[in-house]
Order: structure tokens, then C-alpha cells, then sequence
């Protein structure tokens, strides 16, 4: 299992060059914007545009695709647990 960064021959590589960790970022990202926004809707509610639009977004897709976002997490951990 390759954490966040981890040494491969000397070059530091970054969860934005390992696929798989990358997606966990994402999908980790998004699963933490909603619930945040359950918590105070109006934190992020109030910022729809430019960078803090960012995490506006990001729950839009938590709660509008949560199957999906849900099967994601499940996949995820299971790839993590058995996989590697």
C-alpha cells in the first residue's frame, strides 16, 4: 500500500501521480464537503463561484450522486483492504 507520498527509487512520488490514491483524495474530498455542509449548509451554500466554488460543487456531486459517490467508497475500501 503506497501512502499519500511515499520513495520509489528515489523520486518522491505525489497522490497526483499515483492513480489510485488520487481518486481516494477525490472521493474523500467530496464525501467531507457534504458532510460538512450537513452540519452548517450555510458555510458552504454562500460560496457558488470562483476557488470556494470549488467545495460548493463538490457537495452538489455528494448529495445528488450519493449511490454512486456510496458504491465508489465502498470499492475503494475493499480495493485498499484486499487488493493491495
Amino acid at each position: 500500500m503506497l501512502p499519500i507520498s511515499s520513495s520509489y527509487l528515489g523520486f518522491t512520488v505525489s497522490a497526483i501521480f499515483n492513480f489510485q490514491s488520487l481518486l481516494t483524495v477525490i472521493l474523500l474530498f467530496v464525501c467531507t464537503c457534504a458532510y460538512i455542509r450537513s452540519l452548517a449548509p450555510s458555510l458552504l451554500d454562500r460560496n457558488k463561484t470562483g476557488l470556494l466554488g470549488l467545495f460548493w460543487k463538490c457537495v452538489r456531486i455528494g448529495e445528488r450522486k450519493s449511490p454512486y459517490v456510496a458504491m465508489c467508497c465502498i470499492v475503494m475500501a475493499f480495493s485498499i483492504l484486499f487488493i493491495q
